[in-house]
């Protein structure tokens, strides 16, 4: 096929999920509270804690507004979360419906419905999370306009490939083990610890931080945060910390996409995409 057609599958797959989230009204608007639900809650304990609670924050992470670091950790974890969350069950649905091993007999690659999927979660991600900051500010009492607002998009939006490459390896793992509720679980968890949703990851032991680093939405969440509020780069200046973030992105696609094909070779060769 065309690329151009390709291309119409990809919006087609787009369109298709987002006129049905459109329907949910409900579900929405829970997608621009969860986040400031979620920050709240540590917010409440820092305030909690007295006067010095600020003063501490600020000697381990290089600002005091400890509202505004983890309301940003939160929305930048919702769009995380939702790569890895809609590309998983998207597959694992295909999987249970048996219209998986359908997508072999078109004329389209497979990769252009994986695309529209992406483009649709990330599209959802990124309006809730700014919805999210921008609320989450008002009700909190913050300037969600403070900093370079630019700059900080511009690490979200290069962020965004490397961040969408490596749900194929999280696919890959749910081709193979066939679950998607236990590794969703387990994967909230582990991104959330490993990007610092609310503490810097300098606090890590080397070899962790070490994890911590290679896993590209660190680069992101700290990037967005030393825009915003000027927490300090890891490299000391934005635009090292965004070249590790295109070194990120020239790399893990291809590293993405060659996993997810070698698993899938091999399931096709033994029992099968469709078996669950």
């Amino acid at each position: 096929m065309s690329l151009r057609a390709n291309i119409s599958v990809m919006l087609a797959s787009f369109r298709m999920r987002l006129t049905t989230i459109t329907r949910y009204p409900g579900q929405i608007v829970m997608d621009i509270l969860i986040p400031i639900v979620f920050a709240y809650m540590p917010i409440l304990l820092g305030r909690s804690a007295g006067a010095n609670a600020a003063l501490n924050f600020a000697a381990n992470t290089g600002t005091d507004n400890y509202i505004g670091y983890m309301l940003i950790g939160s929305s930048v974890f919702t769009l995380v979360n939702f790569a890895f969350w809609h590309v998983a069950y998207w597959l694992r649905w295909e999987q249970e419906a048996g219209t998986l091993e359908g997508l072999y007999l078109t004329p389209t690659h497979r990769v252009w419905v994986v695309a529209g999927t992406a483009l649709y979660s990330c599209t959802r991600g990124l309006l809730s999370a700014i919805a999210a900051y921008l609320i989450g500010s008002f009700v909190l009492g913050l300037n969600p306009f403070q900093g370079e607002m630019l700059l900080a998009l511009l690490f979200i939006l290069v962020g965004l490939i490397p961040l969408y490459s490596l749900t194929l390896l999280y696919g890959a793992v749910i081709l193979k083990v066939k679950e998607a509720n236990a590794l969703v679980n387990l994967m909230q968890w582990g991104v959330s610890f490993l990007m610092g949703v609310f503490f810097p990851i300098a606090i890590f032991p080397p070899l962790l931080k070490l994890i911590a680093l290679l896993f590209p939405p660190t680069w992101m969440t700290n990037g967005v945060r030393s825009a915003l509020l000027g927490v300090g780069y890891f490299f000391n200046a934005w635009y090292f910390d965004l070249a590790i973030l295109w070194v990120f992105l020239l790399i893990a696609p291809f590293f993405g996409y060659w996993i997810f094909s070698r698993t899938e070779t091999g399931i096709r060769k033994n029992e099968g995409v469709g078996q669950f």
